[in-house]
């Protein structure tokens, strides 16, 4: 591990820190977050040296920039007319007035162990991990200690009704939840994922329960992330009471069958104004990259990731897919035609006599 380290430092101390390209750093720091994922390095390692380089959030937003067009690091920019085409304008996703830069929300139920699933965490580059507040209450398998494995400053929970068959139930787990991200130090956190899930074989969430639910959750201040089948009707049901978001399923829960669902999540996409994230059924990172050039506008992937045979890598594709398909989405994809087009020019050709 030690040579490792030092094989950075050399790198980073050798005269790059202020000369290197903006792109290269970002490589160099990708391979930081390899190096610590694979416990070649510790935290405070990977920490130290994505420091050196000016620290990996100045650099990554420096590149947003030339592609979004956050005035934020103007500086780091190129200002130049010829760059104007990557200028798309995004805009950070907001979540109940909080701004998150990720679009990728992992989980941590299903994996193999709690190191893994920190490893997973840390290499999706997620900025919203689920928790069930059931399973961390009760130290079901696979929980124990789940609540103290995260750095909670720089994650923020989202406390799940996972386990609810009920409206009843729900609310009563929300409530805990709520103070279980007290006791961790999200003073302000009232997020909640409501899911009400009364069917034990096909694990659908109910949609008069869940509305019943995230009614009364509302109005005692939640902001309620509610879990539903691609309803679109029960979508702009839960915008009129006050969601935060609706989150619709591609698929069944733990499927990993796609994005089954893709004409309705559309219209959902196309006629809510609250972020939709699309939960449930991706099983792969094409699928996740499907789900944003629709125009979805966040993720949440738990089960493809933790049943991987490589969490951590799987959870890297994962995050890079979410960020391939927002691009795609904003760029605008061609247009479908039923003919060829030639992609070479039709003039300056050499044609035989």
């Amino acid at each position: 591990m030690g040579n490792v380290f030092q094989e950075f430092e050399e790198i980073v101390n050798g005269g790059i820190k202020n000369n290197m390209p903006r792109d290269a750093k970002l490589i160099i720091v990708g391979e930081i977050i390899y190096a610590v994922t694979q416990d070649l390095l510790t935290n405070k390692e990977g920490w130290l040296l994505e420091n050196m380089l000016g620290g990996r959030e100045e650099w990554e937003e420096g590149l947003e920039y030339a592609i979004f067009g956050d005035s934020k690091l103007g500086h780091l920019a190129p200002l130049s007319s010829d760059n104007l085409p990557l200028n798309i304008l995004d805009k950070p996703l907001v979540i109940a007035g909080k701004t998150f830069h990720s679009r990728l929300m992992t989980g941590t139920g299903k994996y193999r162990s709690i190191a893994e699933m920190q490893q997973s965490v840390n290499a999706s580059r997620c900025e919203i991990v689920t928790v069930a507040v059931r399973r961390v209450q009760t130290n079901a398998p696979g929980h124990e200690g789940l609540a103290q494995a995260l750095d909670w400053t720089k994650i923020w929970m989202l406390p799940n009704t996972a386990g609810c068959q009920t409206a009843d139930e729900a609310i009563r787990v929300a409530r805990l939840g709520r103070e279980m991200a007290k006791l961790l130090g999200q003073e302000d956190n009232n997020f909640v994922k409501l899911e009400v899930i009364p069917d034990a074989k096909y694990l659908l969430p109910d949609p008069i329960g869940t509305l019943e639910a995230a009614t009364q959750l509302v109005k005692e201040g939640f902001a309620v992330l509610p879990y539903i089948n691609a309803d679109p009707l029960l979508a702009k049901r839960l915008e009129e009471v006050g969601c935060a978001t609706v989150m619709p399923l591609g698929s069944p829960i733990g499927s990993g069958q796609g994005i089954n669902n893709s004409a309705n999540i559309q219209i959902i996409i196309d006629t809510v104004k609250i972020p939709v994230v699309v939960d449930a059924g991706i099983g792969t990172p094409s699928e996740a990259a499907q789900a944003m050039e629709m125009g979805a506008d966040a993720l949440l992937i738990n089960s493809a990731i933790a049943n991987a045979q490589n969490s951590p890598a799987m959870a890297k594709a994962m995050g890079m897919a979410a960020e391939a398909g927002r691009i795609a989405y904003l760029a605008g994809r061609m247009p479908v035609k039923d003919y060829a087009i030639a992609s070479s020019p039709e003039t300056g050709t050499v044609t035989s006599k």
